[in-house]
């Protein structure tokens, strides 16, 4: 099983999870308690759900899959969480049939927006979820990794056609609906009434670079990490990252 804390699985999340982890640390101390209430929505079988129990938080899953939240439980137990770890079978949009609406001090939606039916509601449904100033933490497909990828991998005329496609696919069968650029994935945060702290480009070298060569080569997975921490941040490297990651906070009152 994945999981933030894990070498391998670090090239994927580290990014992520240390920009989440200062974040919740920060909240923290705005909060005045050391145990946040946070909504991991898609969050699946734990990959940012367990690590953030361990921190001490209570975490709330929801997921449309039984067997992935069956897997959170299991996974939650073994980790020793399982009392700081609860499942909840649901979507983005329907969101606030299982959980408290403004209930929450930071909502995490990973991996979603790609798959749902209207983005800017998946957004404002996470929005609301979060208590005043609560902390948001979104991360979806970036176009421009896509792009790179299929291009390196000498498919240049899909490349062309998710560079030029509004959902940025490159066919039929790409197995993912939805990709977006930084410039959209800030706007639609924007509106939802988030004001955005960072973005962050997420394995902008990782999915290129051979395995072999990471699993191999002496050192070579630390100098990767170390990499992707400092590109992650440079504005010119968010157009070919394959995730992109926004973190935000809200602003206003609770819109009830």
């Amino acid at each position: 099983m994945s999981d933030p804390m894990r070498p391998r699985a670090s090239l994927r999340t580290a990014v992520v999870w240390e920009v989440l982890k200062d974040a919740l640390d920060a909240r923290v101390e705005a909060a005045g308690s050391d145990a946040l209430d946070v909504l991991d929505t898609g969050g699946g079988t734990g990959n940012f759900a367990v690590p953030v129990a361990r921190l001490g938080h209570r975490v709330t899953v929801v997921d449309p899959s039984p067997n992935a939240l069956f897997a959170l439980e299991r996974r939650a137990a073994e980790a020793g969480v399982a009392d700081r770890v609860r499942g909840v079978q649901g979507d983005i949009h329907g969101l606030f049939d299982v959980v408290e609406r403004g209930g929450y001090d930071a909502v995490l939606c990973h991996g979603v927006l790609e798959y749902v039916d209207d983005p800017a509601e998946g957004v404002r449904n996470a929005v609301d979820a979060l208590r005043p100033t609560g902390t948001l933490s979104l991360l979806a497909a970036g176009l421009g990794g896509a792009v790179l990828a299929r291009a390196l991998a000498g498919h240049f005329t899909e490349a062309r056609q998710a560079l030029g496609d509004p959902a940025g696919r490159w066919g039929d069968g790409d197995p993912v609906p939805r990709r977006f650029t930084a410039e959209q994935l800030t706007e639609l945060v924007a509106k939802a009434g988030v004001e955005v702290g960072a973005v962050h480009g997420v394995r902008v070298f990782a999915d290129l670079v051979p395995g072999a060569l990471v699993d191999t080569e002496p050192g070579a997975l630390d100098a990767l990490l170390k990499l992707e921490a400092a590109a992650a941040e440079l504005p010119a490297f968010h157009s070919v990252a394959t995730q992109l990651h926004v973190l935000g906070q809200k602003q206003g009152t609770d819109r009830r």
